[in-house]
């Protein structure tokens, strides 16, 4: 039988499966990072050891400094430690503060080549959907099942469904991975995907840098999915060769023979099919407290009055939560801050982007831009583009999660405006009563120059 991506995979990890079709699977590669701390408590608890502490990597993200503030609070800093302190224990290979492969760790787990394809790889964090990008079945789980993974290398899961989202045609000129996923999400909705596991297809995907896929597959959660996958081809293949931890001479060409029978097959079918036309994205923007309140930029904000009446309670409260009005034009809308990050838009690639447009002018609000890895930090100042964020008017910081998650002390203050190049715009995610508005690295460098949102595209 014809069999898709997910599904080769996902067969070829099962240990046992159970009548209801629940099935116990082996883990390739388990990523812990210095907010899993409960789960190693628990183990230690119990008095586990670590199945496979070679394959287990910690990294510090979520809790480190990502500048030096007075006002950083205690448990920030024991968090780190703790991550040291038990990956030593366990005889764990870790990457803390100020470590040369130090990031986050959905930045650094694929510049390392601890993300390959055919694997299954977990972690303890929701958008570990990220290294899908290179053809690996990967995606985040609790602390009880981190504590499970860390005990036995396996992990008992359901089986989700399946489902392709097709791009064709070619992504117009400074229309960006970012545009892309949050249209997708804007389409399907925050549920589309609830289920399944995405494997995006079609010109437009295979177009894209491997960069850029990191970015669309690390939304995938954000439309409700499981995982995200892109199949492996060349852009792949060339991305991993020399990296420290993938497979090197001659087993480099064993694993590229393994990773080409990967694809799905032509003819197998998918529980759900989804086809977008790629010249029909625009730069996009978020104005609600969800990723599926998506629109282009020349677009404005719903009218309840105009929506069904179950939609109308949740609008209404989104548009007063943003404090803005019905049928307000997004373009043009002031900010307060600008934030170019995050496991979504911290990469080398993107900080080129946003180097671009910062050039052209002076930011006139406050802009951080904090890079994914100190090895994107290292690359990006060997091509001086701290050099034009500084000049620009932008702050250069250190890597970390830093304010996507507003974990580690950075945050947005209440109230404030924030164009923000993360994942998620809930309600308080960069900072109690804080307002996000999701956007690429290029459409926020622009809104830091301009003061407010606007089209790349003009600059």
């Amino acid at each position: 039988m014809a069999k898709t991506m997910f599904e080769k995979i996902w067969e070829a990890h099962v240990v046992e499966e159970r009548p209801d079709g629940t099935a116990l699977l082996y883990v390739d590669r388990h990523l812990v990072h210095d907010a899993t701390a409960q789960a190693f408590d628990l183990l230690n608890e119990e008095g586990h050891s670590v199945r496979r502490p070679d394959l287990t990597f910690g990294m510090a993200d979520h809790y480190v400094p990502t500048h030096q503030d007075p006002d950083r609070q205690g448990h920030h800093d024991a968090m780190v430690s703790a991550l040291e302190t038990n990956t030593q224990r366990h005889g764990i290979t870790s990457f803390g503060m100020r470590h040369a492969y130090q990031g986050i760790v959905h930045v650094a787990g694929p510049e390392l080549g601890l993300t390959q394809p055919g694997m299954l790889l977990v972690c303890g964090d929701s958008h570990t959907s990220t290294h899908g990008a290179l053809g690996t079945l990967a995606f985040g789980i609790g602390a009880s099942e981190v504590t499970h993974t860390l005990a036995t290398q396996c992990l008992w899961q359901k089986k989700p469904r399946t489902m392709r989202v097709t791009l064709k045609g070619t992504l117009p000129a400074h229309i960006t991975a970012k545009d892309l996923i949050l249209t997708i999400i804007g389409k399907i909705g925050a549920n589309g995907g609830t289920g399944h596991v995405i494997e995006y297809s079609g010109t437009a995907i295979q177009a894209l840098s491997m960069e850029s896929r990191l970015t669309l597959c690390n939304m995938s959660i954000e439309a409700g999915a499981r995982a995200g996958m892109v199949a492996p081809d060349i852009t792949t293949f060339n991305y991993l060769r020399d990296k420290p931890y993938a497979p090197q001479g001659e087993q480099y060409d064993q694993a590229v023979a393994y990773w080409e029978t990967l694809p799905s097959d032509p003819n197998a079918t998918f529980d759900k099919e989804v086809e977008i036309n790629a010249g029909d994205i625009a730069p996009t923007v978020t104005w609600g407290t969800s990723p599926e309140t998506a629109l282009p930029i020349h677009a404005a904000t719903p009218n309840p009055a105009a929506m069904a009446t179950e939609q109308r309670s949740a609008i209404e409260a989104m548009l007063g939560y943003m404090a803005l009005s019905p049928e307000q034009p997004l373009q043009g809308l002031a900010i307060d801050r600008v934030f170019i990050g995050s496991c979504t838009n911290s990469r080398i690639e993107d900080l080129r982007a946003a180097a671009a447009i910062a050039k052209k002018g002076k930011a006139r609000i406050p802009a951080v831009v904090v890079p994914g890895s100190w090895q994107v930090r290292t690359q990006a100042e060997k091509e001086g583009l701290d050099r034009v964020f500084i000049a620009a008017g932008f702050e250069w910081r250190e890597p970390g999660c830093s304010m996507c998650v507003a974990m580690n002390g950075d945050h947005i203050p209440p109230h404030e405006r924030c164009a923000s190049t993360s994942n998620r715009n809930f309600a308080g995610r960069q900072g109690r009563d804080s307002r996000t508005h999701l956007m690429s690295p290029a459409m926020a460098a622009a809104a830091a120059i301009h003061g407010c949102i606007t089209d790349v595209r003009n600059l």
